[in-house]
């Protein structure tokens, strides 16, 4: 998942921003002009009491995904101590960990559903190399590809859009009728 992130054309850096700072993070790179996204679901959250009310929440704590330049990001950080790289340690060095467009978008897609059925998952909680490859014909999430696997907390296996090492987003159960295998010569 890493790519020379010191080219001067605009990736997808994995950041983390501690203590539950993620809206100020995202906040900071809109001043700034820097396209952002925060993987946000519904929750009911209480109000002053006895009063609740359904909000948009960060659905994964401490992960902020920024699409710019490393050296405009490093210059916007400078002073916020709470938007940091996500790093991946390689040959002894600390890189960030770029994600790829087209598994950011894939990603960003099924999220922006907000589908009350998604389930968040860490790395460690789906083992995708038992899963199927396959595309969504039809439907919410119609032209969306990821693993076909079982995951914890479902009773039917499920369709799983996958950061490796960052985040896994598992949609709603889908109709047999919308799946389809996706064979070694068709994927991209």
């Amino acid at each position: 998942m890493h790519i020379n992130a010191d080219k001067e054309i605009p990736v997808w850096f994995a950041m983390s921003a501690p203590y539950r700072k993620e809206l100020e993070a995202k906040d900071l790179l809109a001043r700034n002009n820097i396209e952002s996204f925060i993987p946000m679901r519904y929750c009911m959250v209480e109000m002053g009491g006895s009063r609740k009310e359904r909000r948009l929440v960060p659905a994964i704590h401490n992960l902020i995904f920024a699409h710019s330049t490393r050296k405009l990001i490093q210059m916007v950080k400078t002073g916020y101590p709470y938007l940091q790289y996500k790093i991946l340690r390689e040959n002894g060095q600390n890189n960030p960990i770029v994600v790829p467009d087209k598994q950011m978008e894939q990603f960003i897609s099924v999220c922006n559903t907000f589908n009350d059925d998604l389930i968040y998952l860490k790395p460690e909680e789906v083992n995708l190399t038992k899963g199927t490859p396959v595309r969504i014909i039809g439907g919410t999430f119609d032209g969306r590809e990821g693993i076909f696997v079982k995951v914890k907390g479902a009773r039917k296996k499920r369709v799983v859009v996958s950061l490796p090492g960052l985040a896994s987003v598992a949609m709603a159960e889908i109709s047999s009728d919308y799946i389809r295998v996706i064979r070694p010569d068709e994927q991209r």
